[in-house]
């Protein structure tokens, strides 16, 4: 559903949301997470984990076509 570069992109910046609540349980390194998101159709999906947890992330072409940035 996202290029590789837009998966980063938003874990990044969601990574950066749950920081910025200051929240005393938060690790003080990488935090880790995991989202489902779902598209228009039921086939349609993403899962975006935390950047470190993504060392080698697969690669969908129609995903990364359809990336204008």
């Amino acid at each position: 559903m996202f290029s590789v570069r837009q998966k980063r992109e938003i874990s990044e910046k969601i990574q950066n949301v749950i920081r910025e609540t200051g929240h005393p349980e938060l690790p003080e390194n990488e935090i880790q997470f995991e989202i489902h998101i779902r598209g228009a159709e039921e086939w349609c999906f993403a899962i975006i984990a935390n950047n470190g947890a993504v060392t080698e992330p697969g690669i969908n072409p129609w995903n990364e076509a359809q990336d204008n940035g």
